[in-house]
């Protein structure tokens, strides 16, 4: 098997032996991606500043290269030379640039390694200029060339050929249902709970990140409990039950298109009428938002993140809480992708309010919440992880400042970002998924 060694030589060989044709397929790549809309955002920044003080990675380490504006202009710089006569008359006037090896290593180490794409710096752009989305423009021109960090598309590249980003066989992963089911039906007393897969005509298909299957179990659990408790009609896929997508991170649209259409293939097969996505900031905005848009399809059913159903539970009283068997303060965390860039903000906050005692929110919250470091890729790509952990300090101090002991957050990217900024600040608190904490509030009759 290749290593991650191999892999970073291979992609510094194929750097040092870049073609002509290499540059000239990135550069088409690029002009594909820039649809009209784009083209008014790079001909539209007033590099007036303001995002910098969104921008976690600017606020915690100072550098230019982290300015929102910086990043963008590296885009724009290329665009210029790209379609604009005058800027390749006059580079120096017009601000272009061209595409060579040494602009594509600073594209690389800005727009992969200083990024989460978190969107924060839109929000906060006086212009409105949608920065993320032309970042990832130009990550997908990289990708058409291969010059995506080897973390990152040895993620990718797991997901298309293994059917998950973590290479589980289809046998392991019913086992792990199988063992998993056992425990539910010790814990509710009935020997007829079960966690069902491949059961046609179900209403509900319910996807996993997979790093729950291998390294978080319990978050599996409290969801098939907390179906349990709700009689919910409900399955798993035997064959696609993979909500990530690390498509949207590298820029690759036919690969996050792949992706997404097995589960829709999974949800048709199985006549199932809902797509519910588990907890998974990037899993939601793909698969709700983006993939319509890489498939060019007009969904016939509906996609739902699991905070929307067991909201729904709450308001419908489908299952009862005991919020006193949850004392601790709780904080919560916003996934960027999930509240930020999907609008999914308040049922969350309402699932926790009605689950524990003590709820108490960061500040800032909600859209304007801070990134926690671990999206956009971050945590695939070891060569950055020192910047990674620099830029999670700011939200390292919006946990202390609350006080709580346990930090929810939906999304279990942001759970390995959280508990590595937990180990490395010493913040001594508990990580959980809000289905755990709601598992663990849940009255079973």
């Amino acid at each position: 098997m290749t290593n991650q060694k191999d892999k970073t030589d291979s992609f510094e060989k194929k750097m040092k032996t870049l073609s002509c044709e290499d540059q000239d397929k990135i550069l088409e790549e690029f002009k594909k991606r820039i649809h009209q809309e784009f083209a008014a955002y790079l001909n539209t920044c007033a590099h007036c500043g303001l995002c910098a003080d969104s921008c976690h990675y600017y606020l915690t380490s100072q550098e230019h290269e982290n300015i929102p504006a910086y990043k963008l202009s590296l885009v724009t710089q290329i665009f210029k030379d790209t379609f604009d006569s005058f800027g390749r008359r006059f580079p120096l006037f017009f601000g272009a640039a061209s595409l060579n090896k040494k602009k594509l290593r600073e594209w690389i180490d800005v727009l992969f390694g200083r990024c989460s794409l978190c969107g924060r710096c839109t929000i906060n752009c006086t212009m409105g200029i949608n920065i993320p989305y032309l970042i990832r423009a130009a990550r997908g021109a990289l990708a058409s060339a291969g010059l995506v960090p080897p973390g990152l598309q040895s993620t990718v590249d797991t997901a298309v050929d293994k059917g998950n980003n973590m290479g589980i066989s289809k046998d392991d992963w019913l086992e792990t249902i199988e063992w998993l089911e056992d425990e539910l039906r010790e814990e509710t007393g009935d020997q007829n709970a079960e966690l069902p897969v491949d059961q046609k005509g179900a209403r509900l298909l319910y996807t996993i990140n997979p790093r729950e299957a291998m390294f978080f179990p319990l978050s599996i659990s409290a969801v098939g409990k907390i179906f349990y408790a709700a009689q919910e009609s409900w399955t798993f896929s035997s064959d696609n039950f993979d909500v990530t997508n690390y498509g949207l991170y590298s820029g690759d649209n036919s690969k996050a298109g792949l992706m997404s259409e097995r589960l829709i293939k999974s949800l048709n097969h199985l006549q199932c009428s809902e797509l519910i996505l588990a907890e998974c900031g990037h899993g939601f905005n793909s698969n709700r938002w983006e993939a319509p848009e890489w498939l060019k399809l007009n969904y016939q059913f509906e996609v739902k993140s699991i905070l929307e159903v067991i909201w729904n539970y709450i308001q419908e009283g489908q299952i009862k809480l005991d919020s006193t068997k949850n004392p601790d303060p709780v904080t919560l965390h916003d996934p960027c992708n999930l509240v930020r860039l999907g609008g999914i903000i308040e049922c969350q906050r309402d699932i926790i309010r009605n689950s524990v005692q003590n709820f108490i929110e960061m500040s800032p919250n909600r859209e304007k919440n801070y990134c926690c470091g671990g999206g956009g890729g971050q945590l695939a790509m070891t060569r950055y992880a020192e910047r990674r952990i620099k830029a999670g300090e700011l939200k390292a101090q919006q946990i202390k400042e609350t006080g709580a002991k346990i930090v929810a957050t939906p999304c279990h990217n942001c759970i390995d970002q959280l508990m590595e900024l937990n180990k490395h600040y010493q913040l001594g608190v508990e990580i959980k998924t809000v289905s755990e904490i709601v598992a663990d509030a849940v009255v079973l009759e």
